[in-house]
């Protein structure tokens, strides 16, 4: 069972647990999510996992594809195009805005308390993955705190989730209403044409 597969049954992306956190983190940026398309794309934004041999290389950042595609089928180009947006990676890649999707899945990242999200994330083995692409996407901004770098450098996981969870939570900030990403740095592959 691959790494993505792992995620989406019972990791980062768990999609019986993750789903409510993204609910709760929308709710306390935007209010209540009423439209069932958003509840669709809270459960849809991160299927694409399934099958992907790694989170964040060049196959885990496809992942947005699926979702959006399934996304489109369902309610339209405009919901594919929010729900491939939740990624900013993809987003700054592809040159588009990314989506109120991605601040609330940031957001629910922050949500996921330390006792579940480490767990979770070692029993899958995304856990070495993350804390080793977030010292290289650190080397490449001047956006992470002293005190940040400091925690991502550690090679204690709670210690590297502080660090990371702090600078989410300004990006989130910065970021919650929209505008130029000039934090996110580094995109690991081209760019399908689909949803441009």
């Amino acid at each position: 069972m691959t790494v993505g597969t792992r995620s989406v049954l019972y990791g980062a992306h768990c999609v019986v647990l993750h789903p409510w956190f993204l609910a709760v983190a929308w709710s306390k940026l935007y209010g209540f999510p009423w439209d069932v398309r958003l509840w669709a794309s809270f459960w849809l934004h991160d299927i694409g996992y399934i099958s992907k041999p790694n989170m964040d290389g060049s196959e885990g950042e496809t992942h947005v594809e699926l979702g959006a595609k399934i996304m489109g089928l369902l309610f339209g180009e405009s919901w594919a195009a929010f729900t491939a947006a939740h990624s900013r990676y993809w987003a700054k890649r592809n040159g588009r805005q990314f989506s109120r999707l991605c601040v609330a899945d940031k957001l629910a990242f922050v949500l996921t308390p330390a006792w579940l999200y480490l767990p979770m994330t070692k029993a899958t083995g995304e856990l070495s993955e993350y804390m080793l692409r977030a010292k290289e996407r650190q080397a490449g901004s001047e956006h992470f705190t002293d005190f940040e770098s400091a925690r991502l450098n550690s090679a204690d996981a709670r210690e590297w989730l502080e660090g990371l969870k702090s600078y989410t939570r300004r990006w989130i900030e910065e970021h919650r209403n929209g505008g130029v990403d000039k934090w996110t740095v580094g995109a690991c592959v081209e760019s399908s044409a689909a949803f441009r």
